[in-house]
């Protein structure tokens, strides 16, 4: 797959080998220095080759992926005389098969998963939980397991942490201290994660790993575009939805060892989101996946600003790299200017954390992996021109796109099946009966046996009714604790019993 070449001033023509795609890569660069249009270059690579490719639109300029270039654009004669000039004879303008998705269903398919699949670790990060809540967040899964409440979407997980407060005295005793404080911390995090979006992403039906791994008629592979731009204003959300993606692409899909090419290949832009501030577990948990999941086919590419972003346990693994400016204002950047620098397997014609800082817009210095997965040698490289459209696609080609997508109306309508909230609810409703079918039967029974079951006129007795005469025989066999707590389950059991249990429950499923 060509990526880029020379001239007199530059290298050999740089090109990634598809049997070494799955062994991962790193786009890297300051703001402006040309990344956007080198993963629209690598998209159309890939999807040219069959390959579907997975990637989100953080700026909104990938979907012009969509439509082709055009001849009247103002960069048409630099883009020809670039080709030109790096020897891409058969550059011609094409558009590539898109599919749109959005976690708000706006730009795009909504995609969604459920709080079952995202499991505890995921979604602890996401809420930003401390130790000791994300601890409570694992019993409230174990216990989904255990009592058969699936969990889908927020007001079912909403719904399992008020019984798992309502029961913790008993439930303390199996799984160790639930206290009140920590599921109300939970709560109002989920409350936030209700305001940011996060409702959209959790339900029914769920994404299909299938839905994004397709090719066209013509055997292209689909290139599936992430609207990004508003989800951005949830940056761990934006993150955690990718890395659970990746996460179930690792777990999912069957291994096929070293393919000829991959059967999908993953961006991840804005890479940085994802190890700001992770716990250790969290990185490697990414560790694991990208060291594994080369095994399944699949190809992981990080996109960020500073190749210092990507903890260093990661970096290693990324064989295939493009790495466009990097500006040295602090000793901090030239620190990391002069590592970066490093990283690369050195060429005697040039220095190259000089390269690093020297190149311009639309240029790189490039290293791709050759025979037996032997990095390159380093190159300074001119980035080929795109054959699709430089900037957003028109909204009215975006709708049609959706409205005529393969998938088009296989997410949109949201599927709420019987699930933890649903299974809760019925559950208080049969308490509830229970309750009044007991309140209706005392009501029937005669004054004195309601006032001594109620244990409002004898203390620390047991009573039997005689079957041969019509009167109380009481033995004094009880102690006072045991009377007591009669007493008590007596009184929950009537009529002020049965409004304190509605006062609990019925402020859980109110405003269904």
């Amino acid at each position: 797959m060509f990526i880029g070449g020379g001239g007199e001033d530059y290298g050999t023509p740089q090109g990634l080998r598809l049997d070494y795609a799955n062994r991962h890569g790193l786009v890297a660069g300051a703001t402006g220095t040309g990344k956007t249009v080198t993963l629209q270059i690598l998209a159309e690579g890939f999807s040219a080759a069959g390959v579907p490719v997975f990637l989100s639109d953080v700026k909104g300029d990938l979907s012009g992926l969509a439509a082709a270039g055009s001849e009247t654009f103002k960069l048409h004669d630099a883009f020809t005389s670039r080709a030109e000039k790096i020897g891409f004879d058969s550059y011609s303008y094409d558009a590539f098969p898109v599919t749109f998705w959005d976690l708000l269903g706006e730009q795009g398919h909504p995609v969604r998963t459920t709080v079952a699949e995202m499991g505890p670790l995921l979604l602890a990060r996401l809420m930003e939980l401390s130790e000791a809540q994300e601890g409570i967040l694992n019993i409230a899964f174990r216990l989904a397991d255990e009592e058969g409440l699936p969990l889908l979407d927020l007001k079912d997980l909403q719904a399992l942490l008020v019984w798992l407060g309502e029961n913790r005295t008993e439930l303390s005793l199996r799984y160790g201290n639930i206290s009140v404080s920590s599921i109300g911390a939970i709560q109002r995090r989920l409350l936030v994660l209700e305001n940011q979006g996060g409702s959209n992403l959790f339900g029914e039906p769920a994404l299909e790993l299938s839905d994004i791994m397709a090719t066209d008629a013509d055997g292209r592979g689909r290139i599936n575009i992430l609207a990004a731009d508003k989800l951005m204003g949830s940056p761990r959300l934006y993150a955690t939805f990718l890395l659970w993606l990746l996460s179930e692409l690792f777990e999912e899909l069957p291994e096929v060892g070293d393919p000829d090419k991959p059967r999908l290949v993953f961006f991840f832009d804005e890479a940085h989101l994802l190890f700001d501030d992770a716990p250790k577990a969290l990185i490697d948990k990414v560790e694991q996946v990208a060291r594994l999941i080369r095994s399944k086919g699949v190809g992981v590419y990080f996109i960020t600003q500073n190749p210092a972003d990507v903890p260093e346990d990661i970096l290693g693994q990324l064989g295939n790299r493009v790495q466009h400016a990097l500006r040295a204002f602090t000793a901090k950047d030239r620190r990391a200017l002069k590592l970066a620098a490093e990283t690369y397997r050195e060429n005697p014609r040039f220095s190259t954390e000089e390269a690093i800082r020297e190149v311009g817009v639309g240029e790189a210095v490039t290293s791709m992996l050759e025979r037996k997965g032997i990095p390159g040698v380093v190159e300074r490289t001119l980035i080929r021109p795109p054959s699709s459209q430089l900037g957003p696609l028109d909204t009215a080609l975006r709708r049609k796109h959706i409205a005529t997508s393969p998938i088009a109306g296989k997410y949109e309508a949201l599927l709420d099946r019987e699930s933890a909230y649903e299974i809760l609810k019925k559950r208080a409703e049969e308490a509830a009966a229970e309750a009044a079918r007991v309140e209706e039967q005392e009501d029937e029974m005669p004054m004195a046996q309601r006032e001594f079951n109620a244990a409002r006129r004898y203390s620390g007795a047991r009573v039997s009714r005689s079957s041969s005469r019509n009167t109380l025989r009481v033995k004094a066999d009880d102690t006072y604790g045991e009377a007591l707590t009669k007493m008590v389950v007596k009184e929950l059991s009537g009529t002020t019993g049965r409004r304190i249990v509605r006062g609990i429950l019925g402020g859980l499923f109110k405003g269904r």
